[in-house]
């Protein structure tokens, strides 16, 4: 397990940019400590990983946001088979979204392969040394082959080109800088074959580690209504004790899902369509979660903490930024046709 002495000491919103730098070279190093410590999602101890991971974001979500990537990364190369790629001194990111403009492209040489275009929401891109990353492919004449492949790549390219951060101007998960980067024919090494980064039984793991973030930060939330129960400045009535209540149903539910998807995992029965709907009712079930605890602590509450509690305010602007990544309605649809397509030809029963 982590050491919970490593993390630093929360600072209010909107810090200046070397509070930021400090902490996020602070997050780095911890995570380049805890990727020797803690297992890999898939190895018979992935409960363990997740409960890290949470109890990370429920210290501090930024934090855990910052660390997460660079143990995914580690994951996924590990997956690959390319563990000669990792190092004790590097540290890394994921950037694997997609978005309007010209789309970063793999195109393959004698010399190997070379990424150019434009890739957005690349987190902490001034600040790792590494990335694994996503473009689609080209052949050898430029033209793009309908399919996308992931890429190991090295940040001190001179063709590697952050844009400004200028615009990154949330008030949650200020401190985990964002921004689109621009390559011009950046070298980089390739991870599996085509398609391989979005079909690896890894890739719903990895979003069911991003789930576990998500619950601790409404734990971290949830955390101001308990001891507002606890000591409480005059008698709790009905209304506070069902806010209370709701919390309770909703944050046990998702703690629920997410230990029994872990076993899954272990259990090998978490790939494939399956482990993609063990994705969805994992991440659906934390980010709903994440909304109840957002909406009852509010109530139950009221303006005093939004107005006058720093602290409180950092993890609930962090916690609404960081839980929308859920894409809610949309990802319900599918879990639903999930269900439907791994029930077994005339099965009469439900998969309750």
């Amino acid at each position: 397990m982590f050491d919970q002495s490593t993390l630093p000491i929360p600072h209010t919103p909107g810090p200046q940019r070397r509070e930021v730098e400090e902490f996020v070279r602070h997050g780095l190093n911890a995570a380049r400590d805890l990727s020797s410590g803690l297992p890999l999602p898939g190895q018979g101890r992935t409960r363990e990983l997740w409960a890290a991971l949470s109890a990370l974001a429920r210290q501090d979500l930024a934090f855990a946001r910052i660390i997460e990537p660079h143990l995914d990364a580690t994951a996924i190369i590990d997956q690959a088979g390319r563990s000669d790629l990792l190092t004790g001194s590097d540290t890394w990111a994921v950037w694997a979204a997609e978005g309007p403009g010209t789309p970063l492209t793999a195109t393959p040489s004698a010399d190997g392969w070379t990424l150019t275009g434009t890739k957005p929401w690349c987190s902490l891109a001034e600040f790792v040394s590494r990335a694994v990353i996503t473009a689609h492919v080209a052949d050898e004449t430029g033209e793009l082959t309908g399919h996308r492949r992931a890429f190991m790549i090295s940040t001190d390219h001179p063709g590697f080109l952050p844009e400004s951060n200028d615009a990154w101007v949330a008030q949650g998960l200020s401190d985990v800088p964002t921004t689109a980067v621009n390559f011009r024919e950046v070298p980089a090494e390739p991870l599996g074959e085509d398609e391989w980064y979005l079909t690896r039984p890894g890739f719903a793991w990895g979003g069911m580690g991003v789930a576990a973030i998500w619950l601790g930060g409404a734990q971290s939330v949830a955390d101001l209504l308990w001891q507002r129960c606890q000591h409480p400045r005059t008698p709790l009535d009905d209304a506070a004790h069902a806010h209370l209540g709701r919390v309770d149903l909703a944050l046990s539910a998702a703690v629920a899902v997410l230990d029994r998807a872990a076993s899954a995992v272990d259990g090998g029965e978490a790939a494939g369509e399956l482990g993609a709907l063990w994705a969805l009712r994992v991440r659906r079930t934390a980010a709903e979660a994440a909304d109840t605890v957002l909406r009852e602590v509010s109530r139950a509450t009221g303006p005093g903490p939004l107005t006058g509690d720093a602290a409180h305010i950092r993890r609930v602007n962090s916690l609404q930024v960081y839980v929308r990544q859920d894409h809610a309605e949309r990802d319900n649809r599918v879990l639903g046709e999930l269900l439907l397509a791994a029930a077994p030809a005339g099965a009469e029963g439900s998969p309750w």
